[in-house]
């Protein structure tokens, strides 16, 4: 059973991003401080739900947290700063968009830039252990994949609606066909799928 948050001295906001293996789209982050008393239901880390469990908890977590926030960073953003420092910029702009000021960030993770005069803690598959870092994966993931979706419409051979901007071998396959959208980020490879079979046949 997930604990509430990592600790309860300070009010805490549970930090996550999405995005950070994709190549193409924003990353995506979120940060939520959840009631003492939420009553969790089928909330969890976002990889093991379905997507619409995270559809639905989404609507409830934005309705009942004391305060939530979703934040991105472009890909053109990405390309100049790396998607680690990315990943970190994006949690530090969803803190900064919170209606109430936390006092304590538990972050998704094993590695964060400090955000000035908050401590925090990072927590390997907090996703998975603390309800307010659940809470921020869900938002983050279903944001995320509402943006992917809207653009799908406008860059069609790529399948973003499907595959969400990750490296499968349909997007792949486009992208080498296609060329490169203006929301790919350029500072990722991009490897052609049928050599990853030949170096298969060849193991």
């Amino acid at each position: 059973m997930l604990l509430n948050c990592y600790q309860n001295e300070f009010l805490e906001a549970g930090c996550d991003e999405a995005g950070r293996g994709c190549l193409a789209g924003p990353v995506f982050a979120a940060a939520v401080i959840l009631p003492p008393d939420f009553i969790p239901g089928e909330l969890t880390d976002s990889k093991k739900l379905t997507h619409k469990q995270r559809c639905s908890l989404r609507l409830i977590i934005e309705k009942e947290a004391i305060a939530w926030a979703v934040a991105e960073v472009d890909n053109l953003e990405i390309d100049k700063i790396n998607i680690l420092n990315a990943s970190f910029l994006a949690m530090h702009r969803a803190v900064e968009k919170l209606s109430i000021q936390p006092q304590y960030l538990s972050i998704d993770g094993n590695r964060f830039k400090a955000y000035p005069d908050i401590p925090h803690t990072c927590i390997i598959k907090g996703d998975g252990k603390y309800l307010n870092i659940a809470a921020a994966s869900i938002l983050a993931k279903t944001h995320r994949d509402e943006f992917m979706d809207n653009l799908s419409g406008q860059y069609p051979h790529y399948q973003w609606h499907q595959n969400k901007g990750y490296p499968t071998i349909v997007h792949r396959t486009a992208a080498i066909e296609h060329g490169l959208s203006p929301y790919h980020r350029k500072t990722f490879t991009i490897t052609n799928p049928q050599l990853d079979l030949f170096l298969e046949t060849e193991r």
